[in-house]
């Protein structure tokens, strides 16, 4: 209880940090900034008020951000160990042992379209452990973890694209989640009847010799944005509670 209490305090603050300096970590030899006229007072507490619902409303995505900087610390640890070259080689071993199997048990065309998830994979990897350890926070953000969220996603979906089973599993859940992205964040403006109109997620690449392409254009689509997401909780996590090595 006292962590969250400090957490919801910090986030408030954080909120009137935008306005008012020397709020959130204020001068050791100043102090934290107070009003000092009638104008600055009733703008103070009423930027206070307005922050209140909203920090009740941000700080559950606050706890996301923690988690996902906890598990992202367990993997940048991972990755500090063996390496971003030694990421890299797990990914290919891992990938390439799948592609193996499928060589062994299916026809050439499905061999080479879980290879090329295993290409996806392995890159988005590689570029996700190097930009997480070579660039700045922002840098994670803008691209760590988007890339992150494709190695994730997008291998598993290509490969449902050549095998029955998981073709079950995953393609009839991800139809249903693009019809709920359509009828909720892409409502305003007819965007979602424009998209409707002019793709047919099962169908679309088919005129180009790309069955699939549809769903894969879609996961990416939902990768890039999350990762952002994602990435920008954990930057919201650092600033309301830092690291103790920052």
């Amino acid at each position: 209880m006292e962590a969250l209490l400090l957490d919801v305090v910090r986030l408030h603050e954080t909120w009137m940090e935008i306005v008012f300096p020397r709020q959130l970590d204020p001068s050791t030899v100043l102090g934290k900034w107070k009003p000092e006229t009638a104008p600055q007072t009733v703008g103070y507490y009423l930027w206070a008020v307005l922050g209140a619902p909203l920090v009740a409303a941000a700080y559950p995505l606050l706890l996301v951000g923690f988690a996902t900087r906890f598990y992202a610390a367990k993997l940048d640890s991972a990755v500090a160990r063996i390496g971003i070259a030694g990421a890299v080689l797990v990914a290919t071993v891992v990938w390439g042992a799948l592609t193996l199997v499928t060589y062994l048990q299916l026809a050439t065309a499905d061999v080479i379209a879980v290879g090329a998830a295993s290409v996806v994979a392995v890159v988005s990897a590689a570029l996700a452990a190097g930009f997480s350890k070579t660039g700045g926070r922002l840098v994670s953000v803008l691209l760590a973890y988007p890339f992150a969220m494709t190695a994730l996603f997008l291998p598993p979906v290509v490969a449902a694209l050549v095998t029955p089973t998981l073709e079950a599993i995953i393609l009839p859940p991800s139809y249903d989640l693009a019809v709920w992205i359509l009828d909720t964040f892409l409502a305003f403006g007819d965007v979602n009847d424009t998209l409707r109109n002019a793709f047919d997620l099962e169908t679309f690449g088919e005129q180009w010799g790309l069955p699939g392409l549809g769903y894969v254009l879609m996961w990416i689509g939902i990768s890039v944005p999350l990762g952002w997401f994602l990435g920008a909780l954990v930057a919201l996590a650092n600033l309301v509670r830092p690291k103790p090595e920052e």
